[in-house]
């Protein structure tokens, strides 16, 4: 989550807590006392709404999924400050002893105290369950960065690996082309090593010949 959203949610929270105080002690005072009450909590209003405005301007500036988390959060946010407005409202309007005397008799100030404080209470619990689903995205998000962490290692280390087989596959190409030279080496000095035994051969037999023509004709004259 955005922290400039989360410094003005702050904010806003006790600058709401703070104007439901206000609220719940105005009703119990009359006169000028009242109006100088009913005066401080409209200028808190005032200081609500510039919040309000801050984080949906800071809530519409950040991507999609963050984006539809705080304006749904925003929302409630809306609902609570319209809800002040109107117990301003009607405290304001309460001034008059007609009007103070039928809300008493007909129960309304109790009815919209209550109302007012089960809508805060929803608020509280919507921002909890809110701030939930933000830390699981957060979760979410630091896991598939140590999964790509991982991904990354891996396919280097595949790399590495592949590097080395490529080596290897050399070396034996190299060791390969080393045995063929040696076996065609082998080959010509078996082939010369077999016309060197009949060369040898050749000369001794014409030797053998020779000495047995010379042996023939001394023996003959």
């Amino acid at each position: 989550m955005s922290e400039v959203f989360e410094g003005y949610e702050r904010q806003y929270c006790e600058v709401s807590a703070n104007l439901s105080k206000k609220c719940t002690s105005a009703g119990a005072v009359i006169g000028e006392q009242k109006k100088q009450k009913i005066s401080e909590i409209k200028s808190g209003l005032d200081d609500a709404e510039a919040l309000i405005r801050k984080m949906d301007l800071e809530a519409r500036s950040l991507q999609p999924n963050q984006k539809a988390m705080l304006l749904a959060k925003l929302k409630e946010y809306k609902n609570d400050l319209n809800n002040l407005k109107n117990e301003v409202k009607r405290l304001a309007s309460a001034d008059s002893p007609s009007s103070r005397d039928a809300l008493l008799e007909s129960g309304v100030a109790d009815a919209l105290t209550a109302s007012s404080a089960d809508q805060r209470g929803r608020l509280l619990m919507s921002t909890e369950r809110l701030n939930k689903s933000g830390e699981r995205i957060r979760e979410s998000r630091r896991t598939m960065l140590e999964t790509e962490e991982l991904g990354v290692s891996i396919l280097q280390d595949l790399h590495q690996q592949r590097q080395a087989l490529l080596h290897a596959h050399n070396t034996l190409h190299g060791v390969d082309e080393n045995i063929g030279k040696s076996k065609r080496i082998l080959t010509a000095m078996s082939r010369r090593m077999s016309r060197n035994k009949w060369i040898i051969g050749s000369i001794v037999a014409a030797l053998v010949l020779a000495i047995v023509l010379i042996l023939y004709f001394k023996l003959t004259h």
